[in-house]
């Protein structure tokens, strides 16, 4: 009875992992994964961008190693490695976990393991506060369901796609790259802009600033004497805008606006607080 007990349990053991053996053997390993132009994903089938343009993206940012750049299904891992090649430290945030440990991978080869790491992950459920620079070849509906989130980052970070756009928050850089491409080369750059929109207070009187996006307008001075401001502006935490004859260029710090006002050739500190939102 022991040894027919015996035996039948190791038959037991033996068939599961018979069959594990042989999923195993159906399954390419990690080392054999080869990804297919084209293929699908959660949100977006996988095309990767030419290295010849993705590096004339990432010179739109102007990424330098005080960067912290994250790649929106970042595929292979290319933009990732690219900007870690720069001195930059850069994340890629991947659905398909193949393409993670092949990137993983590459960026060991490239030797830039140290600063490009990847995860597995969506998203749209992934933190983007660290970034400085985020990179998207997705779509235009995607970019879209995505906007809420980058534009409340921290003012300055910059965002790149190939291709689609973000609705009607136009792009402050728009290239074209290779010459004579006719799809999939459209680079587009936007910074996030700082929130200005609301009522100020300033040596002049109310300043009552509407935004849309990086474009501003509004008026400037009490009463009878304000008047209307004019080439408003926004690059990050950068102001600049016209009135009453003088040029205003200023960095907004949460509720203050500082910086220089330039009339009739002379240039002094000009200053501005918030008073409502």
């Amino acid at each position: 009875m022991k040894p027919r007990f015996l035996m039948g349990m190791f038959a037991r053991l033996l068939v599961p992992l018979a069959l594990t053996a042989c999923a195993a053997a159906q399954t390419p390993a990690p080392e054999q994964y080869e990804p297919q132009v084209g293929q699908e994903g959660k949100d977006v089938v996988w095309v990767p961008m030419p290295d010849d343009q993705l590096e004339k993206m990432l010179d739109m940012a102007r990424i330098t190693p005080a960067d912290f750049v994250m790649d929106l299904g970042s595929g292979d891992g290319r933009t990732v490695i690219a900007a870690a090649k720069r001195g930059a430290r850069a994340m890629g945030v991947e659905f398909n976990p193949d393409l993670v440990v092949l990137s993983q991978r590459a960026a060991v080869r490239a030797g830039v393991a140290n600063r490009a790491t990847f995860v597995q992950g969506d998203l749209f459920e992934t933190d983007l506060s660290r970034a400085t620079v985020i990179t998207l070849f997705l779509l235009d509906e995607i970019n879209m369901k995505l906007r809420p989130t980058l534009l409340s980052l921290k003012p300055g970070t910059r965002v790149l796609s190939n291709t689609f756009k973000m609705g009607d928050w136009e792009p402050d850089t728009t290239e074209s790259y290779p010459r004579g491409c006719i799809n999939w080369c459209t680079l587009y750059l936007w910074t996030v802009p700082a929130p200005v929109e609301g009522s100020w207070r300033a040596p002049q009187g109310g300043l009552a600033l509407k935004q849309k996006y990086q474009t501003i307008t509004g008026t400037l001075g009490s009463g009878a004497k304000a008047g209307s401001i004019s080439g408003g502006r926004l690059s990050g935490d950068a102001i600049q805008f016209s009135a009453g004859g003088a040029e205003f260029r200023a960095r907004v710090s949460g509720n203050a606006i500082e910086g220089t006002i330039a009339q009739n050739g002379a240039v002094r500190p000009w200053r501005a607080t918030r008073v409502t939102p």
